[in-house]
């Protein structure tokens, strides 16, 4: 078994990758970038030649070349394992999703090995997601399956527990004897930034505030409590009348606003049934989720997975899955 392996994450805005050790996941060397697969497949278009397999290794190849040499470290004849938006429709190469129950020990992941893609013996692995009947997600999976081999979590309830893992879309993962039997996508994330940027609500709406501020966390609980409402499409309109009556400020606005989307994602979580409740959010929203879940009641049986151990989690998963498909066990 390697001691070292690249792990890529490759998003649709972001592009990361590092080298790390398989038995401690430190992270030896890293670099990241703004070329996502969506940018990627954009360019790629543009070319309008290569074979697009082609296009995204050779990018894929000149990042670990860029790497090796920003760190000194000779990066050939280690193994490669992808995971995110590469192995979709406008990725590296589509690969069709998993189905649900997704063994969270990393044996069940649907991917496509390319032999020999740096050095001789050192494969490239491209992972994709999982599905079920009507919904679809990459990378959280990967995640889930770290946090299920990470020290740090070994008293998160495996046998029945909800995750939320909280971004642009949201993901309620539900896991029963330690795989993922069903899973639900919130918009959550993408709803803001449309309505901020592009409805009428963006005049109502300032950017910028700090969520420690009294007032800001104030305006986001009302947020919360006005999910209350069964009609969201009516209540977001109270995010233009706090601005015209001055409730609140534009600042504070912006809380109220992801106070009651979020508020409308995780409502419902208070009428399911688990044993444990398991929120795992990065640095931007852990405070968020956090204070929703307060003020929603939601705290009996609730785990907050810190932001570090996320990121560490992307990692752990990328190597349980590269350890799975070589039968490698320690």
């Amino acid at each position: 078994m390697n001691k070292t392996l690249l792990c890529c994450d490759w998003g649709t805005s972001t592009f990361r990758l590092r080298l790390v050790g398989t038995s401690d996941y430190k992270v030896i060397a890293e670099q990241q970038s703004a070329e996502g697969v969506a940018i990627t497949f954009s360019s790629w278009q543009a070319e309008g030649s290569s074979n697009r397999f082609d296009f995204y290794a050779f990018k894929l190849k000149s990042a670990i070349d860029q790497l090796a040499r920003s760190s000194a470290l000779d990066l050939s004849n280690i193994p490669v394992i992808v995971s995110g938006m590469a192995s979709s429709s406008i990725g590296m190469e589509e690969i069709p999703y998993a189905p649900v129950p997704f063994a969270l020990d990393g044996s069940g992941v649907s991917c496509r090995i390319f032999e020999n893609y740096n050095g001789a013996g050192s494969s490239l692995t491209l992972v994709s997601g999982i599905r079920t009947h009507n919904d679809v997600m990459r990378g959280e999976e990967a995640q889930l399956i770290g946090l299920f081999n990470l020290a740090e979590t070994s008293a998160i309830d495996k046998e029945d527990a909800l995750f939320v893992f909280p971004g642009t879309h949201s993901k309620h993962m539900r896991v029963e004897r330690k795989s993922i039997v069903g899973f639900q996508t919130f918009m959550t994330g993408e709803i803001y930034n449309i309505l901020s940027e592009h409805s009428i609500l963006k005049d109502s709406i300032g950017t910028g505030g700090d969520f420690e501020n009294p007032g800001n966390q104030g305006a986001f609980i009302n947020g919360v409590e006005s999910s209350e409402s069964s009609n969201l499409l009516n209540t977001l309109f109270a995010v233009r009348t706090n601005q015209l009556f001055s409730k609140f400020r534009k600042e504070q606005n912006a809380f109220f606003l992801s106070g009651l989307l979020i508020g409308t994602e995780l409502r419902q979580l208070a009428d399911e049934s688990y044993r444990q409740l398991v929120i795992c959010s990065g640095k931007h929203l852990y405070g968020h989720y956090r204070l929703a879940a307060e003020a929603l009641c939601l705290t009996e049986n609730i785990t907050f997975i810190q932001p570090e151990l996320i990121e560490k989690a992307t990692i752990a998963g990328q190597v349980q899955i590269f350890k799975a498909l070589n039968n490698f066990y320690e």
